[in-house]
């Protein structure tokens, strides 16, 4: 890991509507070097405006907010700015509140028990473009229930490569892309283009998507 004088400034903006949470938020993460608290927030509306006013380079969100909750905002905010990198967290792991949060394009879903240092770290991976999810969340949302009739295998998956159902597949249990190029023996860069080709083929935004619909795959694929 590089020297923290070497890291990128990363400008956050915080949203929830809690104004201890957010001034817990504040003071913990200012103690980072590399992270620079550029606003705050107390609802999705109001967030929508400080990212246009503040350009941040990714958004803390808040999901049950009063007047626009967090993924309604996450959605208006993907369609509205290319490239923002939104990161719930949130107190609620309820699979609906973490499957519609992605589907509507946050990079990751996390929650406020965690340590600082490791959300610290979670969102300079998702400044750099990973997926970061809570211990548990991805293995329990693709877990079907018992009186759940299997899906299909998807059609799509007829058209990918053998090699790209690979990256798929590692992407499924929340591998990063340097642990899929050592597991497959490329280069990072032929991960992002396999990737690139997937989501194309697959019709998909993000890395987040990709995950769930591929975790779709293995359970079919198993049943």
């Amino acid at each position: 890991m590089p020297h923290t004088s070497e890291l990128p400034r990363i400008r956050l903006l915080l949203v929830d509507d809690q104004i201890l949470v957010r001034q817990g938020l504040q003071a913990m993460l200012s103690l980072e070097p590399d992270l620079e608290i550029v606003g705050t927030a107390e609802n999705g509306e109001t967030a929508i405006a400080q990212v246009t006013a503040l350009q941040p380079d990714v958004v803390l969100m808040d999901v049950r907010m009063p007047v626009m909750n967090g993924t309604t905002a996450t959605q208006i905010l993907c369609e509205q700015v290319p490239g923002i990198k939104i990161l719930v967290l949130s107190t609620y792991d309820e699979d609906q509140d973490v499957t519609a949060a992605l589907q509507a394009g946050a990079k990751g879903y996390l929650l406020k028990d965690m340590p600082s240092d490791e959300l610290a770290n979670a969102i300079r991976s998702i400044h750099r473009g990973y997926t970061q999810l809570a211990p548990g969340l991805l293995e329990r949302l693709t877990i079907a229930s018992p009186s759940s009739t299997p899906k299909p295998i998807p059609s799509e998956f007829a058209q990918l490569t053998p090699r790209e159902l690979d990256v798929a597949k590692l992407v499924a249990i929340g591998a990063t892309n340097q642990e899929i190029a050592q597991q497959l023996f490329i280069s990072e860069s032929t991960v992002k283009t396999h990737l690139n080709n997937i989501f194309v083929r697959l019709n998909l935004k993000n890395r987040s998507q990709l995950a769930i619909f591929a975790n779709g795959f293995e359970q079919s694929a198993r049943a």
